[in-house]
């Protein structure tokens, strides 16, 4: 088996690289390295977003990915983003609730969501991107 330390980042294809980083950067991620890349004679750019410290481990690392111009077609059609949902630890769920919904974030839920899971539960909402992707803010109690 490989040995695994947590998630290394996720990556997002969004439709808007500026929207994209403004809105996460309202979740607090900051921009810890950009870069274009070239994709079937086309250019596209990178932001790995990044939220905790980087070194040695420990932060929540986002890579979002801005295809060439070409590439997006397929992207906009979908409709929704291209991940189910990316899941954050949070402390205090009902904290994190009022917070998000109070700076105007879509929340999905009228409140947070209980699940029988995990030994006493978890209570759970999803805020959604500018991409349709689902962000979900998750209390293991």
């Amino acid at each position: 088996m490989v040995k695994m330390n947590g998630i290394q980042h996720v990556g997002i294809p969004v439709t808007d690289l500026a929207r994209s980083e403004e809105f996460y950067g309202r979740l607090g991620f900051v921009n810890a390295m950009a870069a274009g890349f070239e994709y079937k004679g086309g250019q596209g750019r990178v932001a790995m977003m990044h939220r905790g410290a980087l070194m040695p481990r420990g932060a929540v690392v986002l890579e979002l990915y801005q295809m060439p111009e070409a590439e997006l077609v397929e992207i906009r059609a979908r409709g929704n983003g291209h991940i189910d949902h990316v899941a954050f630890d949070v402390d205090d769920i009902d904290e994190a609730f009022a917070t998000l919904r109070g700076e105007g974030f879509a929340v999905v839920e009228a409140v947070p969501v209980k699940l029988a899971f995990w030994a006493r539960g978890c209570r759970y909402f999803n805020v959604l991107g500018p991409d349709g992707e689902r962000l979900e803010f998750n209390q293991i109690l």
